[in-house]
């Protein structure tokens, strides 16, 4: 079958970007002919049709004026429509598999691939067709499903994007372009949600969901490659983006409070405010991948997931299970779907840090049977929900209904 990942980046920049190139590299081991659209970026992997790719502006870095000229593209990228075309006439594949795509890539590739007739299957990472600002929180970084109603002006009022007046403005007007001229529900045949919670989350807004969902986990490549361990570490670990909605302002100060020790793995629009700052036992090491990352992991005690925003089915804790890592999640999105309190982790409240600091030093007092119990259960859950043969069966049987 010849098959097309779609997604706005080419790399490995965050969680759905990792799954778009993920679910690439499975298909092809399979031998399906995979072929890939994106946007031109310099820290793109290496591409045969990279030559279609759409030309790519970062408008967070841009003047006022420049951003303003661009307010079009970002909502309907022309560029990103004719390259797309163009790319069609070249391939003919028999189905296409989009990601991300608003905001960059934009509704315009619907356009492109409705007028060749190819079936299109999406994976809903977030939920930017429901929140203009895709993270279902304000800019005060609380919780927020004003826009349930279709009244996206709200994400403007409350500068739900970082507080910005202009990217919130911007988003509220892409929601509305595609509420009245370009609803992606009119456009894609089969939507994958990657946790029970966002299916239910998009069928409760706009029931036209629910004919065309399936629930499919994310998956961990060689998996069975990898060699799990049931030794207990001397260290918590937290890896990820450093950003607002992942509650790591709640993890350091539990964690200082709790007395336990902590390596903080990964960069982003925090980074540079922890590092300034001195922490008696919290460790902050920066970007970390492959080999070296896997052995912080194998050496941890628990993974810490304190995420405040309706996470869905995240790697960390697929990863972290892989490794025979239990882990401490908040309770709120498709987290508590993956973690069996008291068997593969433990659970809290999300926002909540007395609670995390009870279930800090619970875990941290583990003894080294029950620890190691729990440890071989996540294993088992990995094995039993995230594993690549698996996730392959379920993805071609989607694929299957449409081509």
């Amino acid at each position: 079958m010849k098959i097309l990942q779609i997604n706005s980046c080419h790399y490995r920049r965050g969680g759905a970007d990792v799954v778009y190139l993920n679910t690439g590299d499975l298909l092809k081991q399979r031998g399906h002919e995979v072929f890939y659209f994106s946007m031109k970026d310099e820290k793109n992997l290496p591409d045969p049709y990279a030559e279609f790719f759409a030309n790519s502006a970062d408008t967070r870095n841009l003047s006022l004026i420049k951003k303003i000229q661009l307010a079009p593209t970002f909502i309907y990228n022309r560029e990103a429509f004719n390259k797309l075309s163009l790319l069609l006439d070249e391939i003919k594949p028999d189905i296409a598999h989009i990601h991300l795509f608003l905001g960059k890539l934009s509704t315009s590739i619907l356009k492109a691939l409705k007028e060749k007739k190819i079936p299109v299957v999406a994976t809903m990472h977030d939920y930017r067709l429901l929140c203009p600002a895709y993270l279902f929180l304000d800019g005060q970084n609380k919780i927020c499903e004003k826009c349930v109603n279709g009244f996206y002006l709200n994400c403007t009022l409350n500068r739900c994007s970082e507080g910005n007046l202009f990217q919130s403005l911007m988003l509220s007007a892409d929601a509305y372009f595609r509420k009245y001229r370009m609803n992606p529900i009119d456009y894609i045949h089969k939507f994958i949600f990657v946790s029970d919670f966002i299916r239910k989350k998009h069928s409760s807004f706009n029931p036209a969901y629910q004919p065309r969902e399936k629930l499919l986990y994310n998956f961990v490549p060689d998996l069975d490659k990898i060699v799990p361990t049931s030794i207990k570490g001397d260290y918590f670990l937290f890896y990820g983006r450093l950003s607002r909605e992942k509650g790591i302002d709640t993890l350091i100060k539990a964690t200082e409070k709790a007395g336990i020790r902590l390596k903080v793995v990964g960069t982003g629009s925090l980074y540079e405010k922890y590092i300034a700052a001195s922490y008696r036992n919290i460790e902050f090491l920066g970007y970390k991948t492959g080999h070296e990352l896997s052995e912080l992991i194998r050496h941890a005690n628990f993974v810490i997931v304190p995420s405040e925003w309706y996470e869905n089915n995240p790697l960390t804790i697929l990863e972290a299970y892989s490794h025979g890592k239990p882990v401490i999640g908040s309770a709120i999105g498709g987290i508590p779907e993956i973690i069996d309190e008291g068997k593969t982790g433990f659970l809290f409240e999300a926002g909540n840090e007395p609670e995390l600091i009870q279930k800090l030093l619970k875990a941290d007092q583990l003894s080294e049977v029950d620890y190691q119990r729990m440890s071989l259960a996540a294993r088992d859950f990995a094995l039993s929900h995230f594993h690549p043969e698996t996730h392959y069966r379920d993805l071609m049987n989607i694929y299957a209904e449409l081509v």
